[in-house]
């Protein structure tokens, strides 16, 4: 059964949100551990959130899909871009990659916003 990666997403970040309203010091850390980790530098945001996209295939992160997808959407990789990171993480991976693998072109397929379609 096919996972619904927007609500997916959208469940995460109101969960994270609730999750720092309990424990602020570490969600303030770990978000300054993401912010400064992504940030532009010797390597650009894109490719790092798409290492994190063919890290959570390897280790089998369903959350980590759909966050790392939208954000190497958000940060400007193509589809093709995504694919291919797929494929990398499949290569290191084996089998159990391949599963997830499938899990991330499906988030992606879900996350990509569609021509004409709102919020487009």
């Amino acid at each position: 059964m096919a996972k619904d990666y927007p609500a997916l997403y959208s469940d995460l970040v109101g969960m994270m949100g609730r999750l720092g309203g309990e424990a602020p010091g570490i969600m303030a850390g770990f978000d300054q551990l993401h912010s400064t980790s992504t940030a532009e530098g010797a390597l650009s945001t894109k490719v790092k959130e798409l290492m994190a996209l063919a890290i959570g295939i390897n280790v089998r992160c369903d959350g980590c899909l759909a966050y790392h997808v939208h954000d190497a959407l958000q940060a400007g990789a193509t589809r093709e871009e995504v694919v291919e990171t797929i494929g990398v993480a499949i290569m290191m991976g084996g089998g159990p990659s391949v599963v997830y693998g499938c899990e991330a072109l499906e988030a992606l397929n879900q996350l990509t916003p569609k021509v004409g379609s709102p919020g487009a």
